[in-house]
């Protein structure tokens, strides 16, 4: 639990040294990073390898466009890694939602796991897992309160098996069947929604001719 519980956006300055601190940023991610099939295994890389050296662990969740990233350790490391993050030109209106100091790390596991959270990407299994979600999605984290962001990280911490789109697949309809060969999962929706809109128009100009 966090030890601070009235500030929850506390200022780095003054934060002890030795503290454990836990912060939490959301972002949205660029046009160009959205196009790119590779995004996401190069953060998951990147991450995967610098976490382990620090000692970082926390937890990157993905919907709608946006990030939310948690970030535990110890306060030099995740200052330093914010510094890092920040200025990535993968993402941008970036905004911090929680730094606060903590007695333990709600997330211990320094892989960084990766939610996807598409709802309508999701298997039927990972549906009934992930039902507490609902009140989050469709995720737009932006403007969260240090509550409602405290709220999300102790239900999506509990999780057995993560709603990873890898894992659960796009099972709710043919054109989703065929996407999945074709694009990453980020991508899916982003086509999907292009023909769909494709096809809106071409019904208007057939009903005005």
């Amino acid at each position: 639990m966090p030890l601070n519980h009235t500030n929850r956006i506390m200022k780095w300055d003054d934060i002890d040294d030795s503290a454990l601190v836990q912060l939490v940023y959301v972002s949205t991610l660029t046009l160009c990073s959205r196009l790119s099939t590779s995004i996401f295994d190069e953060v998951e890389g990147h991450a995967r390898n610098y976490n382990q050296q620090h000692n970082i662990t926390g937890t990157l969740c993905y919907g709608n466009g946006h990030f939310l990233q948690c970030i535990e350790g110890k306060k030099s490391d995740v200052f330093n890694l914010q510094e890092r993050i920040f200025v990535d030109s993968r993402h941008k209106n970036v905004e911090v939602l929680l730094l606060q100091v903590i007695n333990h790390r709600s997330f211990a596991d320094w892989r960084m796991r990766l939610l996807f959270l598409e709802r309508w990407l999701w298997s039927p299994a990972t549906k009934k897992q992930a039902v507490q979600l609902s009140p989050f999605l469709p995720f737009a984290p932006h403007g969260w309160s240090s509550d409602r962001t405290e709220q999300f990280l102790q239900i999506i911490k509990t999780f057995d098996s993560p709603p990873h789109i890898k894992a659960a697949g796009i099972t709710y309809n043919a054109l989703g069947n065929m996407v999945r060969h074709i694009a990453a999962p980020h991508q899916a929706f982003l086509i999907i929604q292009g023909f769909l809109s494709i096809l809106l128009v071409v019904a208007l100009i057939l009903l005005y001719l």
